[in-house]
């Protein structure tokens, strides 16, 4: 890896500012926004300001381990680079260039619908696993024959957005900065998109799974199901009765209703609802948007940074509050 990029970034704030350099300032808005006056992408960062660890000292710390079991495989870390979308939006080899660095830096990487590239060009390119996000579309056989091909191709874990039954117009900085998709933004996987049916950044028109259409996907495929977007306690009960291997707690990075609670202030419900029932609960994490700057600025070497730069700052918090494995992480460690 270049030196200057080690150098250039020594944490990940520092790769916003130098993407909002280099991207058109419409992309940039399209990526930092957050809907309505963004309420809540600025309680996303504040609620974990608020979170203080418990030092633990004179243990024993010197063999730190970070790998986790998620289905059945075993990874190094349990940090997992989210769907962003249209991410040839930020770098001209999209999720080609970001699954490299996944692939390098040992991070599950996921391919959606909205994606800019197919995902056989992201397992040529990743040497970790790769997941596939379906955000369901009009056609419901259309649906079930992605989700069979994803599987076919070697996906292996079927993700499902659920918060998204309509979406407000995000924040209204990127329509002040004129953004307008490209016509050279292709999304193989996006039906719906293609032949006109969804308008990008207005209301969406097709329609949205609903929790038979959830039983219907869980009796197609036996793959991991993961359902994306869970905020409530009653939610993540009825996921896991309805067949889900896992959930994803989210607000959309604060996409879609502004005013809903940040993602970690909502986990400690759904975690203590779900207790004993669900294999992964809170044991992997998704990032968005930092990596995605780390992919404008820097490509694939800038993805790969981003995600040792966090594993680097979890190994430091589990060496000072004591805990050699992730195994031995519990709400103790919350002062």
């Amino acid at each position: 890896m270049p030196l200057d990029i080690e150098t250039r970034f020594l944490g990940l704030a520092d790769f916003e500012p130098a993407a909002r350099e280099v991207l058109p300032h419409a992309v940039y808005e399209f990526i930092a926004g957050g809907a309505g006056d963004e309420i809540t992408k600025r309680d996303n960062e504040a609620a974990f300001d608020r979170i203080k660890l418990r030092q633990r000292v004179l243990r024993d710390v010197t063999r730190l381990d970070t790998a986790i079991t998620l289905f059945g495989q075993r990874l190094p870390h349990p940090i997992i680079l989210a769907p962003i979308a249209y991410r040839r939006l930020a770098h001209p080899e999209g999720e080609v260039a970001a699954a490299r660095g996944a692939g390098v830096a040992g991070a599950v990487f996921i391919v959606g619908t909205t994606a800019t590239a197919a995902i056989e060009d992201c397992l040529a390119e990743s040497q970790s696993p790769v997941w596939f996000l379906l955000y369901w579309q009009s056609d419901r056989s259309f649906n079930g024959e992605l989700v069979s091909r994803m599987a076919a191709l070697g996906a292996k874990a079927i993700s499902v957005t659920v918060d998204l039954p309509k979406r407000q117009a995000i924040a209204a900085g990127k329509f002040r900065a004129g953004f307008k998709m490209p016509d050279s933004i292709a999304t193989p996987y996006f039906k719906d998109r293609n032949t006109g049916v969804l308008n990008v950044g207005t209301a969406q028109k097709r329609a949205m799974p609903t929790w038979a259409d959830i039983a219907w996907l869980r009796s197609l495929t036996t793959l991991p199901l993961i359902l994306k977007g869970i905020l409530d306690p009653d939610d993540a009960e009825q996921a896991i009765g309805t067949g889900a291997d896992a959930i994803v707690v989210s607000n959309h990075g604060s996409r879609n209703l502004d005013t809903l609670p940040a993602a970690i202030d909502a986990l400690p419900a759904i975690a203590e609802r779900v207790a004993g029932r669900i294999p992964i609960g809170a044991t992997a994490v998704m990032i968005g948007r930092p990596y995605v700057y780390a992919l404008a600025t820097a490509g694939a070497e800038g993805v790969a940074h981003c995600v040792n730069l966090l594993r680097r700052d979890f190994e430091m918090a589990m060496a000072l509050t004591g805990r050699a494995r992730i195994g031995e992480i519990d709400r103790s460690v919350i002062w």
